[in-house]
């Protein structure tokens, strides 16, 4: 994208896209022209006389090559910092045999010594989403254990009082950003900031790198008391996650925050025209032109205030469900947790067995206790949540149980629905007994079924239903969840055979140890390709499982007594009901989609509603158990307070306007429309009262209104109008 003309290669070994889209971002990559050779390189040197380095390697099917590049980056794996076995013994706390902190499987981000928590690569290599998640989980386990503490150590932050700005001549800056590259490599900024200063009510305008940084927000703070600015425009990226900072720096320099505007001139305009830098620039000054004529007509606003209801309700009891339960249970807050099964556990019912040996039924079976015993927790198993209104501090929830409809109050949501496992159509899977899941496998092990122990070969084959065209996701847990119970195999009879089929092996972090004990126990892996799956028949009261090797090229079968499929993990069913009744979104995969996959990663866009868990995307226990605590914290932001701010941008009723037609009500999405009667002047006038706590500030009622009797604060028709004739000039 940055530089259309480079040629990229990748050499790699596995293909380790296994987090949340990141297999689609691989396909798109290819897409584009990034080229990929499955080898590891025997060689870099410096060409003596250019200065270019020279790559030796090896690629299957091929001979011996050596290619010049201009420049090679090296993926470079991560380790603990030197300064951690000091901090370490500092904390009283253990570290593992590699030097990150030691935790359990189980108890993701709880050190050695009670009281000291963990997140982040201190516990283990792990991508953004992850440590963000573990933050939050660490917070979250920090507050269950300060709640009598809760709120006296409070300092409330401060505001300067807030300037006039009443019958005053709008004063408007522009700071334009370059974004690093994802604006000012495509469009020219300076030429922007040109053109905005000669723009009608513009006193200042100026560019910067990086308009979210510190530094350049304090230099706005400055800017607009040294220029007695009362509007501020800043042209950058989304609003969807940098408005809310900049309305806080208005704050600061005691402007009312939404005398604010920004005009997108990252994903509405450079990313779009990358190839079309004068298009960019053109557009950008169109957006930034906009944005001015907006400014001149906006008006200072001020936010609502909600009481909270302190409890929450979470969906689903699986071990994310009720580890988010017992967190804010722990905090001090009601919870009303609804299993649709009549058993607590979900898909932990079925994990046997773990890499360090913790018992997953002895800590399911703690756990259902424990949520069970616990007086701030009411259980509502075999039940559905089948209706749903309200918002963030106050929603209202109707369960179905026992044919039975009970009505609960709550002031947050997590949404912790689970999955399920795929069952395949595929490799005799239905047909032949010996032909299971990979969960199935761990039963068979953790149970001791007969039907394991005179298995002398087993063939797993991986990636079963996923990373193909109708899912096209990684289920992620599959290759450790193999390599786990491989080893649990040959610990139990080293003299059998375990063949692990493979597409990429993806036991990712420190996972990566237990793929190295699984070669060195004897487990054989082997891969194959997309478009040359295993087959497999049965033969002489067995089965015989037939690939080809992709190195050697020759046809390999192999006579085994069981073949354990890696199933894909699949959104369960009723999630489409659940995301209508909270208004929360799903994926192309009907995976729940979060607020943002690495700033907000439990959270929903939907404020007052949080996920965890296998609803959110494919992920093992351990990492579902630390979101479920990440959940449970962000929940506990909302519940610990009495009120909560509503924002100001929301409908407003026109009365005199209104005349009671009702056409907004129905299309309103939120529900926060309801037509009144009210006696007028001797008379029964109709018109609509707006909920503020449900009203989102979509703008469906305004679109709908034949008589101007509502607008949407901050949207009013002069504003806009302003703005479609500010594009039109151009």
């Amino acid at each position: 994208e940055h530089a259309p003309d480079l040629e990229c290669t990748i050499f790699y070994i596995d293909m380790r896209a296994f987090g949340k889209g990141f297999d689609a971002y691989y396909e798109r990559a290819k897409e584009l022209g990034v080229r990929y050779i499955r080898c590891r390189p025997s060689s870099v040197k410096e060409d003596a006389v250019t200065k270019d380095l020279k790559i030796t390697y090896l690629e299957q099917g091929s001979d011996i090559t050596t290619e010049v590049f201009n420049m090679v980056v090296l993926s470079t794996g991560l380790r603990p910092p030197a300064h951690v076995r000091e901090l370490a013994n500092q904390f009283g706390i253990e570290l593992n045999e590699h030097g990150f902190a030691k935790t359990a499987e189980f108890t993701p981000v709880e050190t050695s010594r009670p009281g000291v928590f963990v997140c982040g690569p201190f516990a283990g290599p792990k991508d953004i989403p992850e440590t963000v998640t573990e933050a939050s989980a660490g917070a979250g386990k920090a507050m269950a254990l300060l709640k009598e503490q809760r709120g006296t150590l409070i300092t409330h932050k401060e505001y300067p009082p807030e300037k006039d700005v009443a019958g005053q001549e709008p004063r408007i800056g522009v700071f334009i950003c370059h974004c690093g590259r994802n604006i000012g490599g495509y469009a020219d900024v300076p030429s922007v900031v040109e053109y905005a200063r000669t723009l009608p009510n513009v006193v200042y305008a100026d560019d910067n790198l990086y308009t979210c940084s510190t530094d350049t927000q304090q230099q706005i703070t400055e800017l607009i008391a040294e220029h007695d600015l009362n509007r501020v425009v800043v042209a950058s990226c989304s609003p969807r996650t940098h408005e809310p900072l900049f309305r806080d720096t208005c704050r600061q320099a005691g402007l009312n925050e939404y005398l604010f505007e920004m005009a997108n001139i990252r994903d509405q305009c450079t990313w779009v025209h990358m190839h079309e830098p004068e298009e960019a620039t053109r557009k950008a000054k169109d957006l930034v032109r906009m944005a001015v004529a907006k400014a001149s007509l906006l008006e200072p606003l001020s936010k609502g205030s909600l009481k909270v209801n302190n409890a929450a309700l979470v969906i689903g009891g699986g071990i994310a469900g009720m580890t988010a339960a017992l967190n804010l249970a722990n905090q001090g807050f009601k919870v009303h947790l609804v299993e649709k099964e009549q058993e607590l556990g979900g898909n932990f019912r079925h994990i046997y067995n773990s890499f360090n040996g913790e018992d997953p039924q002895q800590k399911l079976n703690d756990t259902v206790e424990s949520v069970k015993s616990h007086s701030n927790i009411n259980v509502y198993a075999a039940s559905t949540v089948s209706a749903a209104e309200g918002s963030v501090g106050n929603f209202k929830s109707t369960i179905q149980q026992n044919g039975q409809s009970v009505e609960v109050s709550h002031g947050v949501v997590i949404v912790a629905t689970g999955a399920e496992e795929f069952k395949p159509a595929e490799y005799l899977y239905g047909e032949h007994p010996g032909v299971i899941t990979q969960r199935t496998l761990e039963e068979w092990m953790g149970q001791g079924k007969a039907e394991l122990q005179g298995a002398k070969s087993v063939v797993m084959i991986q990636c079963v239903g996923s990373r193909d065209d109708e899912r096209p996701y990684c289920s992620r847990i599959c290759c450790s969840q193999a390599v786990k119970n491989a080893i649990a195999l040959k610990d139990a009879n080293p003299e059998r055979a375990v063949y692990i089929l493979y597409r990429d092996v993806r036991t990712y972090g420190l996972r990566e140890e237990h793929y190295r004990r699984a070669r060195e126990k004897g487990v054989r892996f082997i891969r194959y390709e997309q478009d040359r799956k295993p087959e497999v028949k049965a033969r002489n009261g067995g089965l015989q499982v037939s690939c080809v090797d992709p190195i050697l090229k020759v046809p390999l079968r192999i006579d085994c007594d069981l073949v354990a499929l890696a199933a894909a993990i699949v959104p369960g069913e009723g999630v489409d009901q659940v995301g209508q009744l909270y208004k929360i979104p799903l994926n192309q995969d009907k995976f729940f989609l979060e607020a943002h996959m690495k700033l907000r990663p439990v959270d929903f866009a939907t404020d007052g509603v949080f996920m965890c868990g296998l609803a959110h995307c494919p992920k093992s226990a351990q990492e579902s158990i630390a979101q479920a605590d990440a959940a449970a914290a962000r929940a506990a932001t909302i519940l610990s307070k009495d009120e909560i701010e509503i924002d100001a941008v929301i409908s407003e009723v026109v009365d005199d306007n209104c005349d009671g037609c009702a056409y907004c009500i129905d299309p309103c999405p939120y529900n926060a429309l309801t037509l009144i009667e009210y006696m007028s002047n001797g008379s029964i006038k109709k018109t609509v009262e707006r909920d503020g706590a449900l009203c989102k500030g979509c703008g469906v009622c305004q679109a709908t209104c034949p008589k101007k009797g509502i607008f949407v604060r901050n949207f009013r028709l002069e504003q806009l109008g302003a703005m479609v004739d500010a594009a039109l000039m151009g």
